[in-house]
């Protein structure tokens, strides 16, 4: 399996076995207006901000003239916003699956900004015990067996063609780690998921055959929230989350 361009299927085959090649997108939602700065989870009420809904709609640009067949979101406001101009363009009714939510977090509704968040908290530091399942969340590998399934979903939605899953940035890189044989706990800081990403899986009948990665909307994205990008006091990650 290799890793390339999103959607390419250049090294899938050719003649009627190109047939069988259908690409799923996994998307990451757009920005979210989050002024507290808070760790949102899986708490309704959290909308995309003005720049988060340039992120959609520059997403959808990107996709209209590929071969989508199905838009499918998680549940959450973010990511049903994020779906919908995508949906639009195709003529396309918005599925949603309960699979492609965000992975759950005892940290919902706190802060981790620098200096100033909730891991100064002595009395949140039992929850940090085992970074490896993580202690603190939705087990990795719980998050792999929901996820596959969605993404297992959509290609039979959509066999042949093309689909658009969009989810959030925890279980997508969960999934594509799986995918691409590497372990799962990992540095948050260091995850290749961008607001309004795709994390692109070409299947070859059933098979995953590579994985590709695009950011269509980097130019909106604010550099604190790129990937890699140092810790900025005030300005905490969790704001994409």
């Amino acid at each position: 399996m290799s890793t390339e361009n999103a959607g390419s299927t250049e090294n899938a085959g050719s003649g009627s076995a190109r047939k069988d090649i259908t690409v799923v997108h996994l998307m990451r939602h757009g920005e979210v207006h989050n002024p507290d700065g808070v760790l949102y989870g899986r708490r309704t009420g959290f909308s995309l901000s003005e720049l988060g809904r340039q992120m959609a709609d520059r997403v959808a640009e990107h996709l209209e003239k590929r071969d989508i067949t199905h838009v499918v979101a998680s549940p959450l406001e973010r990511a049903q916003e994020t779906a919908a101009p995508i949906a639009k363009s195709h003529s396309l009714a918005l599925a949603t699956d309960e699979r492609l939510i965000e992975a759950a977090n005892v940290f919902e509704g706190k802060t981790f900004g620098v200096g100033d968040g909730a891991l100064r908290k002595p009395e949140n530091w039992k929850h940090l015990t085992n970074p490896f399942k993580p202690s603190w969340g939705e087990p990795y590998v719980e998050q792999v067996v929901r996820m596959v399934s969605a993404l297992d979903a959509a290609k039979d939605a959509a066999r042949g063609h093309e689909a658009v899953c969009v989810s959030h940035q925890l279980p997508i890189w969960i999934v594509r780690s799986f995918v691409e044989r590497r372990r799962l706990w990992h540095d948050p800081r260091k995850r290749q998921c961008t607001l309004a990403s795709l994390t692109s899986f070409t299947y070859q009948g059933d098979r995953i055959v590579s994985v590709g990665y695009s950011e269509p909307a980097r130019d909106l994205v604010p550099a604190h929230l790129l990937a890699g990008a140092k810790p900025v006091k005030g300005k905490s990650k969790a704001f994409g989350a």
